[in-house]
């Protein structure tokens, strides 16, 4: 399996793993491996050695469920979509939230839909 860190990535699995199963004190460990305490701490509290997503667990969107749906099947351009939507459902709704909502749904690229 190939391990992708991102640029700033100060430990990987493997330090992540020695990091668990120390005993140690977390000024020690964290001396050891030139890293915080604070990072120290993270690991140790976690069950996996790997990175969790960053994505938040819930969305901000001004759009209902019901109005996501609605937007999805109507398969119009997003500018028309968007129009569409200000008009008749929510006045709040912004491009990039529309757009966002799409793009979760698969609906982002109207072409290769139709």
């Amino acid at each position: 399996m190939l391990i992708s860190l991102h640029k700033q990535a100060t430990t990987t699995p493997r330090i992540r793993a020695a990091i668990q199963a120390s005993s140690e004190p977390a000024r020690v460990v964290a001396k050891c491996y030139g890293i915080s305490e604070q990072t120290v701490w993270k690991w140790q509290n976690r069950d996996s050695v790997h990175d969790s997503s960053h994505t938040a667990h819930r969305l901000q969107t001004t759009l209902t469920p019901a109005q996501e749906a609605v937007a999805v099947t109507l398969l119009l351009p997003l500018y028309e979509l968007l129009a569409v939507m200000r008009e008749f459902l929510n006045p709040d709704v912004l491009r990039s939230g529309l757009d966002r909502c799409l793009r979760r749904y698969g609906a982002g690229n109207l072409r290769a839909l139709k």
